[in-house]
């Protein structure tokens, strides 16, 4: 049995489940979450049996409770709500979302026409949409590309969802700067590493591998797309959300099996999935090499820098630190 490295929570999942823990110990519950932390109904679980409570709307959120964004990033209209009714709020935003966002209205303000690659209806295009002072054109297909209703002259711009890689947007961008000339967008550098590194994983993995399980939750963008990148490497593969997911059938052909979790998946879940496998057969587990990740993102100031008191709310935290 083969497992992929990278695989499993990325630093923008990292911090975003540390904001909600940290703001538990300061507050002692409960915090409120609006929409998932990160999509992942385990972790989702796992924080709300600590007293995190988890909502859609800031409508179901009590007057002067905490309030935490999800990593997935939130619009401006959400966040002059959440302000126009003083809710002490903490950003849990991940940083590479923030700078999508930072990206999109610099390329507005500069007065270009702003096209966002990515899955319309996710809640980090969502959100990306709602941070821009201008229209944003959704494209997640060649076939999208050329239905955008533009002048072929119109000076553009593109930014892309974090949980595309390089692999998924390089054929899009390319439409997009043959049929626009006047067409920029960021360094690849600054698309996600994670999305980028767990596809060239799988990959590697598909390589050696004939069956792939991949950890993950249904409603998480990049691990189905881990799946489909199995399955086009001639692989077979398939979702699972745990051990339990695990059927037994396919086991029955499979040479060698390859495990690897999408970037909101815990290592107690991969776990979980080897533990089910050793129940079929002898399992001889090797890690493949990979890329190394270090990177790390701090807490926000408000709750780093206070000391570890559980009886210290959240709100007078913020106010300490302004």
């Amino acid at each position: 049995m083969l497992l992929a490295r990278p695989r499993g929570f990325c630093a923008g999942v990292v911090r975003a489940i540390g904001i909600v823990e940290r703001a538990l110990e300061l507050n002692g519950g409960p915090v409120y979450v609006r929409h998932e932390i990160v999509h992942n109904a385990h972790v989702v679980a796992e924080l709300e049996a600590k007293g995190a409570v988890f909502v859609e709307d800031l409508d179901d959120i009590p007057d002067g409770a905490p309030t935490v964004f999800s990593a997935h990033g939130v619009t401006r209209a959400v966040e002059d709500e959440a302000a126009a009714r003083g809710l002490p709020v903490i950003d849990a935003t991940c940083p590479f979302v923030a700078k999508v966002h930072a990206q999109g209205r610099h390329y507005v303000d500069a007065g270009r026409t702003l096209v966002l690659i990515g899955h319309a209806g996710h809640q980090e295009v969502i959100g990306t949409v709602g941070q821009v002072d201008g229209p944003v054109h959704i494209v997640g297909s060649l076939a999208d590309v050329a239905a955008l209703a533009l002048p072929d002259d119109t000076p553009i711009a593109y930014v892309t969802q974090t949980t595309l890689s390089v692999d998924d947007t390089r054929t899009i961008i390319a439409a997009l700067e043959a049929r626009f000339p006047d067409c920029v967008g960021p360094e690849t550098s600054d698309i996600c590493y994670a999305t980028q590194n767990r596809q060239m994983a799988v990959r590697d993995l598909a390589a050696r591998a004939s069956l792939i399980l991949v950890v993950g939750a249904d409603n998480s963008s990049n691990s189905r797309r881990l799946v489909e990148i199995a399955k086009e490497c001639g692989a077979e593969a398939y979702l699972v959300a745990d051990g339990a997911a695990v059927d037994p059938a396919w086991l029955t052909d499979a040479r060698t099996i390859g495990v690897t979790a999408g970037a909101s998946a815990p290592e107690i879940l991969v776990t979980d999935v080897l533990g089910t496998l050793a129940r079929y057969a002898h399992v001889t587990l090797t890690e493949l090499d990979g890329t190394p990740e270090s990177l790390k993102f701090n807490l926000p100031a408000a709750l780093r820098t206070l000391p570890q008191d559980a009886a210290q709310t959240v709100e007078t935290a913020l106010v300490a630190a302004e």
